[in-house]
């Protein structure tokens, strides 16, 4: 398969439960999901192609706050082809904080770790990536080449905003675009918080984790589509990047009712753009395989 026909989905989640416990599980509502998700059950949820493009590459995120965990996906991506990255977790606040990115960085699989990641949408805190001890902790990532995925609430996107201004030189991608409150259909706030963010050159955003912020039933291509415009109008194509978030997506339609809704969304972009959303971005964030394009003219 040609670099134009790759899909990447920069986002997905992978659990054993018999082996490693996800306690935020046993919340009610994931029951469709509490049981062990592996890569062999991605591959048969994902079939169905984007702009007759393939999945051919996976980023994995982590979900706990966890090392072990990290451990464990960083060895099961260094055995499984379609992994071709690894978001982890280390603690941000530790002084240890580089000693233990550099013990995974050459452990099994380090190879493929490529950012990190804290659930900052759990922290009461509401400057908890501005604490002086995240942000050395930051460094410490930015130092070892590695990148940050910003997991915030749309309320606490000035957090993320702030992070940007301090340290322009950490590669950032926003999780979820920021969750903007779809269902209760109020992103003028959202959107103005985003636009500021995306004036950040250093960040990136994901095209993912839209349909369980929306209605999980009823929801439409029709609300999801403003979330896109506002995206696209911050952040251009070349800086987004297409995540199912699977398989917390199944509690709202599952990876292939999202892939036709990304597919819908892309109609009338160019080649260009469109291999920008569903390769080039996590291409290039996560120091994937390159992916060149065809030509088409601008999106409408």
């Amino acid at each position: 398969m040609s670099d134009a026909q790759a899909l990447v989905d920069a986002h997905h989640h992978l659990w054993d439960l018999d082996f490693r416990p996800q306690s935020w599980l046993d919340e009610p509502g994931h029951e469709q999901i509490r049981r062990t998700f592996g890569p062999h059950d991605l591959r048969s949820a994902a079939t169905r192609p984007i702009a007759g493009r393939r999945l051919t590459s996976t980023v994995v995120v982590q979900c706990i706050a966890s090392v072990p965990e990290t451990r464990d996906l960083l060895a099961l991506a260094d055995g499984d082809p379609l992994i071709g990255a690894v978001v982890g977790w280390a603690d941000l606040t530790s002084p240890a904080i580089g000693d233990v990115l550099d013990s995974l960085l050459s452990g099994p699989g380090g190879r493929r770790l490529r950012a990190v990641r804290h659930l900052v949408q759990g922290e009461p805190d509401p400057h908890w990536l501005q604490r002086p001890d995240v942000e050395q902790g930051l460094r410490a990532v930015g130092e070892r080449g590695l990148g940050y995925d910003v997991l915030v609430r749309d309320h606490q996107l000035p957090q993320a905003i702030r992070l940007a201004e301090r340290l322009p030189e950490l590669p950032l991608v926003l999780d979820h675009a920021g969750k903007p409150p779809i269902a209760r259909r109020e992103l003028a706030d959202w959107a103005r918080r985003l636009r500021t963010l995306a004036r950040h050159p250093q960040v990136r955003c994901k095209v993912s984790g839209l349909v369980t912020e929306a209605d999980h039933d009823t929801w439409t291509v029709d609300d999801i589509r403003p979330v896109w415009d506002a995206l696209l109008s911050a952040f251009g194509a070349e800086r987004l990047m297409f995540g199912s978030d699977w398989p917390v997506c199944v509690l709202a339609g599952g990876w292939n009712r999202w892939a036709a809704t990304v597919e819908e969304l892309l109609d009338g972009c160019s080649g260009t753009e469109v291999h920008a959303v569903l390769a080039g971005t996590a291409t290039a964030f996560y120091h994937l395989t390159p992916a060149p394009t065809k030509e088409r003219p601008p999106c409408s």
